[in-house]
């Protein structure tokens, strides 16, 4: 909680080894110009040899790569316990969870020193598996803060969203995810239900327009109408502008998402990468074949 806290307080004074038998450098991505050529390019976000641990020492992420570009949705699954939370955490900034190895770069910038305001002022956006409540800060207060934030960050000097603007804004993208209007007036996650609490994680993410986002198992406790409205959200962010990260131990949202790259995590590590088909596997036979690989 003091972590948010302290997130909540910057961000609002501001939030590929193998694929299929073939292998590709982590850090590039292949891609096709109009006349069919195939180029190489940087990716947008790039994970490499990543290793993280604990405040005591205890290493969870035990070197992890990945590469993520716009227009992407990549799953990371893994079973309960394999280190998926504290990859997003880490990712995000959070002290508790030390970089230790490796590299973390935004379009070629070194993110492993920055503050959690900073990584989201360049557009790294997390929504939070279990959303902290914050009386007294109504969403949309919270919304226009974090906006602002990000413009000034951008423009160097105070350049605040116009009301009409903001306004608009906000009310299409409460309409579009199934957000009450009244919610707006509301102190943010105070007394919501779980449903609520992710949908107004989306809505922030279609708000603030991350470069890249990572879900942190936004599927949990989510019923089937809600978890169709939650993930069509994000199957509508990400494109030309913004790319995602899906961490999940189920298969289901991944019927609303259509992932490009299913990552399997198990202890610490990616241990197997492919296309959706990986996904279904996962659901029909569990982690237990991929438990060997890194438990020796």
């Amino acid at each position: 909680m003091q972590w948010f806290s302290a997130w909540f307080g910057g961000f609002a004074a501001f939030l590929y080894p193998s694929f299929g038998g073939h292998h590709r450098p982590a850090s590039m991505d292949l891609r096709a110009t109009p006349s069919g050529t195939r180029i190489l390019i940087m990716a947008l976000l790039e994970l490499k040899n990543l290793h993280v641990a604990l405040e005591d020492g205890t290493e969870i992420v035990k070197g992890v790569d990945l590469a993520v570009n716009t227009n992407e949705t990549h799953a990371v699954m893994g079973p309960n316990g394999s280190g998926k939370s504290t990859l997003a955490y880490a990712l995000m900034g959070h002290p508790a969870y030390e970089i230790t190895e490796g590299e973390l770069l935004l379009d070629g910038e070194d993110l492993t020193q920055m503050e959690a305001d900073e990584r989201a002022q360049r557009g790294l956006f997390l929504a939070f598996q279990y959303p902290h409540a914050v009386p007294g800060v109504t969403v949309t207060s919270f919304m226009r803060s974090a906006i602002n934030s990000v413009r000034k960050a951008k423009a160097g000097g105070d350049d605040p969203i116009p009301i009409p603007e903001f306004r608009k804004e906000l009310m299409a993208a409460m309409e579009q995810l199934k957000v009450p209007r009244e919610m707006a007036s509301r102190y943010l996650n105070e007394g919501f239900s779980g449903g609520e609490k992710k949908r107004v994680e989306i809505l922030q993410m279609a708000m603030l327009k991350p470069r890249i986002a990572v879900l942190d198992e936004t599927d949990s406790g989510l019923d089937i109408d809600a978890l169709k409205i939650v993930a069509g959200g994000v199957k509508d962010l990400v494109g030309p502008n913004m790319g995602a990260i899906v961490i999940t131990h189920y298969q289901r949202i991944l019927n609303y998402i259509d992932p490009d790259f299913v990552h399997v995590f198990v202890g610490g590590r990616i241990v197997e990468e492919g296309g959706p088909e990986l996904a279904h596997k996962l659901e029909a036979e569990g982690y237990e074949a991929f438990t060997p690989e890194v438990v020796k």
